[in-house]
């Protein structure tokens, strides 16, 4: 490789980028906003070190496949910039006692290799040759953090080098505890910090707009700061600006989230000032109009399996959004696609709402937020359905009883929800309030205050609704007239 044109290439990178790839220090360590390309320069740095004679293979680590995908195609990018003859990129699995981790391998002429793996493999132990160097990315969100520090460390023994890249995820997270140490003086680690303010200060968003095609200008770059702001609320200090959120941070990783999302639909109606100022009469033909194009082609359900439904109802402020669910026999719960309505008016979300239930086989059950004016929607729906329908006016004690059995659906992998950042928004916003967890105030991305989180939310509670006719409902005796409803509601 010619030095100009490494120099080329590497001039293509930020301020901070640059900071971070001069910075030879043994272990090193960088808490960051998101997506500001920290990953994208350690590719860069990674692809000149394993092309040298003087350097020395890179073992990459992150949480997830697509990230690690991501990474290792950087790393061809790089290699092209830079002229560096490596081969193509290779997979392979390794076998680790009950799981298989796929890796991605870029060879280069020197005899160097970078490797990169989809989650921590216990052989990563055996790693530490002269030189050789350990890349963590989103450390912070591995799930056996601590284990893969304390055997990366050993690396050093010889002249290894690790690099730990991560945004956080709450304050008592290991990466955070790392991170504290370091400032307490603790450790003689190199520490960076990189926020979004920061970013922008070493021309972001002018790189963004370069690449996009777009024309830079203070307002534009104001503007587009107060979107990536609020489009992150009320996460927006531990994602874009390394402030660690109290409490353990969000009560669902990101990566636990992202595991449990398949590509499925997520469907909007907005209503307009017209439409909410039209006749009753045509706002339902409107209405249907919208249900006959964008929403029947979606209900399409198992005739032989279970299904439930949970709405989280709002009017005008936050979002509407209905979320059914389908138990397959082995009670694996999919939301096969999740419905958002934005200001439409009470009678047009009974016609959605009544077109999703009156499709769904075997109903078993909806749980419907019915606080405030959304008494009105569980009411309509309760005349429908009677006692299928719980009229949720959801309390402390509902949420400590049923928030634990939702998690424990994404921990044992028996939930699958649609793959949409929004939806991801939305479940990191949940948070524990006074040791229960719950959506808090504020928004959560955009317009949306947690509400397809809580669809879904709800949705599972009603998945687990012990349903049969009312006189062999189980719970104990009762008044035979009492609803359902009366005994879920906390």
């Amino acid at each position: 490789m010619e030095k100009t044109e490494v120099a080329q290439a590497t001039s293509l990178l930020m301020g901070y980028q640059g900071r971070w790839i001069a910075d030879n220090s043994p272990v090193k360590i960088i808490e960051k906003s998101r997506r500001i390309g920290i990953s994208y320069a350690e590719a860069a740095d990674d692809v000149l070190y394993a092309a040298s004679a003087e350097g020395a293979n890179v073992y990459y680590i992150s949480y997830n496949k697509e990230m690690t995908q991501g990474f290792i195609q950087d790393c061809a990018t790089w290699a092209r910039a830079f002229n560096a003859a490596a081969s193509k990129i290779e997979e392979s699995v390794i076998e680790e006692e009950d799981k298989q981790i796929l890796t991605f391998t870029i060879k280069f002429d020197s005899g160097h290799m970078i490797q990169a793996f989809t989650s921590s493999p216990r052989n990563l132990r055996s790693k530490g040759r002269p030189g050789e160097r350990l890349v963590v990315d989103e450390a912070a969100f591995l799930d056996d953090i601590k284990e893969v520090l304390k055997a990366a460390m050993a690396m050093t023994m010889w002249g290894g080098q690790i690099r730990i890249i991560s945004t956080h995820n709450g304050d008592d997270n290991a990466f955070n505890e790392l991170v504290t140490d370091v400032r307490a003086g603790k450790y003689d680690y190199s520490l960076h910090r990189v926020d979004l303010d920061d970013a922008l200060a070493d021309g972001l968003f002018r790189k963004i707009c370069a690449v996009t095609g777009q024309e830079w200008s203070v307002e534009r770059e104001a503007e587009w700061r107060r979107t990536m702001v609020n489009r992150y609320k009320p996460n927006e200090d531990e994602e874009l600006f390394c402030i660690p959120a109290k409490g353990g941070g969000s009560w669902l990783t990101r990566s636990l989230i992202e595991a449990r999302m398949k590509p499925a639909p997520v469907i909007r109606f907005t209503g307009s000032p017209e439409f909410n100022n039209a006749s009753p009469a045509q706002r339902a033909r409107v209405m249907q109009d919208w249900i006959n194009s964008e929403l029947k082609p979606l209900l399409k359900f198992n005739p032989a399996l279970r299904h439930a439904l949970g709405m989280d109802f709002a009017r005008t402020g936050d979002l509407s959004a209905i979320a059914p669910a389908e138990i397959a026999n082995n009670l694996h719960v999919t939301v096969p696609f999740l419905v958002e309505m934005k200001n439409v008016p009470y009678n047009q979300q009974l016609q959605v709402l009544f077109a999703i239930g009156d499709a769904l086989p075997r109903l078993g059950g909806m749980v419907i937020d019915s606080r405030g004016n959304g008494s009105y929607v569980g009411e309509a729906a309760y005349d429908r359905y009677g006692s299928l329908v719980v009229r949720l006016m959801p309390t402390e004690s509902w949420y400590r009883d049923n928030m634990p059995p939702y998690k424990a659906a994404f921990e044992d992998e028996t939930i699958t929800i649609p793959q949409h950042d929004g939806l991801l928004q939305d479940h990191r916003a949940i948070k524990l309030v006074r040791g229960v967890p719950r959506m808090p105030e504020g928004k959560t991305s955009g317009d949306s205050h947690g509400d397809g989180a809580m669809a879904c939310v709800y949705a599972h509670a009603a998945t687990r609704l012990d349903y049969c006719p009312i006189e062999y409902m189980s719970g104990g005796p009762r008044d035979s007239a009492q609803p359902l409803s009366d005994f879920l509601h906390g």
